[in-house]
């Protein structure tokens, strides 16, 4: 029997294989791993849903499979109720039932028009329906192998054919641009770097390419402005300097991006409008009242955004606690998908490595994204004397469709104050009860 990709979550619907974790001859349990497959940008471990021998292996490393694809044969061991073949209705059956399957068209899965894929047709390349279904289909010209059914086994309804057709009305009555011809993208040239001198070539891994696409989108789309500050955190790293030693015996350790979270959630309360998203359908703007922060974290194979959830409502012990256990598991690619989804606005800590202001792309769908330099001494006048502190470089990018520059200065002023006098009681907890330190 064939094992398929299952089911991957929310908007997935393929992946590419990383590692395959079996090989031919081998026996499997149900439950058992068999590859890992790299969705968006986390890694995910696939189970066999059965048990059994493996007699071949479908696909290979490095392949792009899509939900519903075999990934591999087994000879003995029961296939699972999920993969069973649903029972073929009598013709009869379907014909009077097809009348009732029709929704009201908000009801209905919007498709959109091309190729099926190997998840919406049968092994013998014609889709399931039902003969009524075929006739109308027919009658009106239509390939059923475009349709994608939406019942068990990618079976086609008349809720499907009715969705298809009414997109096919919404693409035809589309508002036609204005007449003159069309400014035609340049096409990509080809160049020879090797007749300059020697090169070598190599192809982008399935993670940078979608980095490259992403940000290219992101960059495209938004319009972005990026306001520059500092912050004097020169009492700020006192403060962790004297707790460093408390939170490491809670086995946590306390770095400069624990206190930022904690001072951006606070900010983003007094300025609600960094933390929304722009819904470009219903043009409108939505208003979220969670904060879940996304870190941006540097590994071998590229830029990965895992989320910190409810960052509001965790003290900093928590959130030091959750900083050092998600950015281990994006370096190790075990975070899972869901934890890179649902961010509200976006901390990019560039300081561990050096440099100091930056202009960060905002990670769409949020409106805003802070970037972190490294903390430099510098010279400064404090009540009419010079004296060395500790200035940490502060870069606000921001989608000005929805943010306006006196809207960033606010915040970016707001934040430099949170910083400069961020509390000891913060450190010890909620209300600043101490906590056995």
């Amino acid at each position: 029997m064939d094992v398929r990709l299952p089911k991957l979550g929310e908007g997935a619907e393929s992946g590419t294989v990383v590692n395959i974790m079996v090989k031919e001859g081998d026996s499997i349990e149900k439950g058992q791993t068999i590859l890992e497959l790299e969705n968006e940008k986390a890694v995910a471990p696939i189970p066999s849903a059965v048990s059994g021998k493996v007699t071949s292996i479908r696909v290979k490393q490095g392949d792009t499979i899509s939900v519903g694809q075999v990934l591999l044969t087994v000879a003995e061991g029961a296939e699972p109720k999920a993969q069973a073949a649903p029972p073929k209705p009598s013709a009869r059956r379907v014909e009077e039932a097809a009348p009732e399957e029709a929704g009201a068209p908000d009801e209905q899965q919007a498709v959109s028009p091309g190729p099926p894929s190997s998840a919406e047709a049968e092994p013998s390349g014609t889709p399931a329906a039902a003969p009524s279904l075929r006739k109308i289909a027919r009658e009106l010209g239509i390939d059923l192998g475009r349709v994608r059914g939406s019942e068990r086994g990618g079976r086609i309804v008349m809720t499907d054919l009715r969705a298809y057709i009414e997109r096919l009305q919404k693409l035809a009555f589309q508002p036609k641009a204005a007449p003159g011809p069309k400014p035609a993208a340049a096409p990509a040239e080809r160049i020879d770097f090797a007749k300059w001198g020697p090169v070598t070539r190599k192809p982008l891994s399935p993670l940078r390419k979608i980095i490259s696409h992403r940000m290219a989108e992101n960059w495209t789309t938004i319009p972005h402005v990026t306001q520059f500050d500092e912050a004097d955190i020169t009492a700020l790293t006192e403060l962790r300097k004297k707790y460093a030693p408390a939170y490491e015996q809670k086995g946590v350790r306390l770095t400069l991006t624990s206190f930022v979270l904690k001072a951006a959630v606070a900010t983003l309360r007094k300025h609600p409008i960094f933390n929304t998203s722009f819904d470009d359908v219903a043009e409108e703007i939505v208003f979220k009242d969670y904060y879940h922060i996304g870190l941006a974290v540097d590994t071998e194979q590229g830029l990965i955004v895992p989320v910190i959830r409810d960052a509001d409502k965790k003290d900093m012990v928590a959130l030091s606690r959750e900083v050092g256990e998600l950015a281990e598991k994006a370096r190790n690619r075990k975070v899972a998908l869901e934890e890179l989804k649902g961010g509200t606005f976006t901390i990019s800590n560039q300081g561990g490595i050096g440099g100091a202001h930056f202009t960060p792309i905002i990670n769409k769908p949020e409106v805003a994204v802070l970037g972190l330099g490294r903390g430099a001494l510098k010279a400064i006048v404090k009540d009419q004397k010079i004296e060395p502190r500790l200035l940490l470089p502060l870069a606000l990018s921001y989608d000005h469709r929805m943010i306006d520059g006196a809207n960033a200065a606010r915040f970016i002023v707001d934040l430099v104050h949170a910083l400069e006098n961020f509390t000891e009681d913060e450190l010890k907890g909620a209300g600043g009860k101490a906590q056995a330190w």
